[in-house]
């Protein structure tokens, strides 16, 4: 356990981060299974709506930090590509 109140502070600010970002992948991963669902389901219309969504939280969870870039491209890529099949 920390001693000084400045360590006392990093370990709290670090908890709400670790929180928050938990949250954030959590919803990032929620957001790729439903579109997967939605395209197993067959669904085309559904599937074109989830698919903005989950483009949106790619972008999203580049932007703060959850997943590089280049990883958020290629899902995007690949997610694109399963649609159009």
């Amino acid at each position: 356990m920390a001693n000084h109140f400045s360590a006392l502070k990093r370990a709290r600010q670090t908890e709400k981060r670790t929180a928050q970002n938990r949250a954030n992948k959590s919803q990032f991963r929620t957001a790729l299974r439903k579109f997967r669902t939605s395209l197993q389901s067959g669904n085309k219309e559904q599937a074109n709506s989830a698919f903005g969504e989950t483009v949106s939280m790619i972008d999203r969870a580049v932007k703060k930090g959850i997943i590089h870039k280049n990883t958020g491209s290629r899902y995007k890529s690949r997610l694109s590509a399963r649609l159009a099949k």
